[in-house]
């Protein structure tokens, strides 16, 4: 039997296809455009995501920076939702079965799928950064889930507004670097320490590059440690080196995991946890699930993260899908060889960086803004 093909008796009357889209990433968002533009004939689309609205990463360092409100930041759902007749289940997934064509709820119900596209996001898995790091889950402010931080996030800069905070960024990427420089810019009586690890900020960006933010860093006064955070007191961060750097708001912003729940998926996974996938963002080992950004492997994970532009991953993991529901030859989808880079510094100023050329300047963080705020408008509903 083909794996297209319906599994009722030639008698039975066909049954809507169920189509299952967990997570609101970017992809996602653009794949209920074109559902909303194109509908598939015969399908029930479910998108499952316990969030009313998806906040933009690129724009959260603006937004901590005090340069946009939150509402600029966010994508709402239920318009692309309703335009596109979409069903929508506002919950966690907990676990998915691949080999049942199932997708459990927080709630304990399950969803069958006949098809299953997963879009989640980047995540932070607090089991395993409190085992990296004891004390992380009691006393550590999260990046991820975005949504949470976006709202957890003006309740620290009051408390700054009151009384002069102790900010620690634990992580030395593009986004523990741009979170520093907002912390810095929107709180400017805090002392902000980046604890970047082992490695110096900016290790995977070229020597130019990494010169240009570490001298903005300390042009800035933000306090940088090459060291390991090792655990979190009250506090205090506990480093690698034996000491202790005081501390009231730990700030994590260390790299992505994979949600827990991939383990027991049954899909096929790398070996860093990420679901396996073709160059069609097909699971290379269930034909009728695709998945797409960070939760995948072979996609630009990583390329969603603030600061970075690139050729998004949506409109072929929407042709793609419904080219896999009706039969149609599917579009291979291959991450850009080259993307822009675009960090701010808090302040209305920003770093570019495009293969082997940067640039600095106000300009550039315009340029970053003009960017963004294209993006955004794309998706937000008619006035």
């Amino acid at each position: 039997m083909s794996d297209f093909a319906p599994s009722q008796s030639p008698n039975a009357p066909l049954r809507p296809q169920q189509v299952v889209l967990l997570g609101a990433g970017h992809a996602h968002v653009q794949t209920l455009v074109q559902l909303a533009a194109q509908p598939l004939p015969g399908t029930v689309v479910t998108l499952v995501t316990p969030y009313p609205r998806q906040m933009y990463s690129g724009m959260v360092p603006g937004f901590m920076a005090g340069h946009y409100a939150l509402e600029d930041c966010v994508i709402p759902l239920e318009p692309l939702v309703q335009r596109g007749a979409i069903r929508w289940v506002q919950q966690n997934a907990v676990g998915v079965d691949a080999q049942k064509q199932t997708v459990l709820l927080e709630d304990g119900s399950t969803l069958r799928f006949d098809w299953l596209s997963i879009n989640t996001g980047p995540t932070q898995d607090r089991d395993v950064l409190e085992r990296a790091i004891p004390g992380a889950r009691e006393h550590a402010l999260f990046v991820r889930p975005i949504e949470a931080f976006g709202a957890l996030w003006p309740r620290v800069a009051e408390m700054g507004d009151a009384r002069a905070l102790r900010v620690a960024v634990i992580g030395g990427g593009a986004g523990g670097i741009e979170l520093a420089l907002a912390v810095r810019h929107r709180l400017p009586n805090a002392a902000v320490t980046l604890v970047s690890g082992a490695e110096p900020p900016a290790a995977n960006y070229p020597a130019r590059v990494q010169q240009r933010l570490l001298a903005e860093l300390k042009r800035r006064k933000v306090t940088v440690l090459q060291d390991v955070a090792v655990g979190l007191k009250a506090g205090a961060v506990q480093l690698g080196c034996g000491a202790d750097l005081a501390c009231d708001v730990p700030l994590l912003a260390t790299g992505a995991q994979p949600p827990a729940w991939l383990a027991t998926s049954g899909l096929a996974l790398d070996d860093q946890g990420f679901i396996a996938v073709d160059m069609y963002q097909r699971s290379t080992s269930h034909s009728r699930v695709f998945a797409a950004g960070d939760v995948s492997t072979r996609m630009d994970r990583g390329l969603a993260r603030s600061g970075v532009y690139a050729v998004r991953a949506g409109p072929a993991l929407a042709h793609n899908l419904a080219a896999a529901i009706t039969g149609a030859a599917l579009k291979p989808h291959q991450p850009p060889a080259a993307t822009l880079n675009i960090l701010s510094c808090g302040s209305r100023y920003a770093v570019a960086t495009w293969r082997n050329y940067s640039a600095q300047g106000w300009w550039v963080w315009k340029w970053k803004d003009w960017i963004d705020r294209r993006f955004m408008a794309r998706y937000q509903p008619p006035r």
